[in-house]
């Protein structure tokens, strides 16, 4: 019971993330991954997001699927830079 109760209270675990909504907000991802919000945000902003985001007119939210790939360490897919790949 310990072990869970500290799961919440610190980042979460992948059994945890798989139970969120289709959508969290950035400070939420952020903790997942273990990162501040601010450092997200900001590879967000750059266009170097280790997850994909929606933009919500001045806001992203991070969609779950893609930051349980990331934390599984699945494939991301198609590289969106590979020419060949499209």
């Amino acid at each position: 019971m310990p072990l869970k109760k500290q799961a919440s209270m610190g980042q979460p675990t992948l059994s945890e993330i798989r139970k969120w909504p289709a959508t969290v907000p950035v400070p939420q991802a952020a903790t997942a991954i273990g990162c501040s919000p601010s450092y997200l945000r900001e590879r967000i902003k750059r266009g170097e997001s280790p997850v994909k985001t929606i933009p919500l007119g001045t806001r992203h939210v991070v969609i779950t699927a893609d930051l349980v790939r990331l934390l599984s360490g699945e494939p991301s897919g198609v590289d969106e830079n590979d020419p060949e790949a499209a």
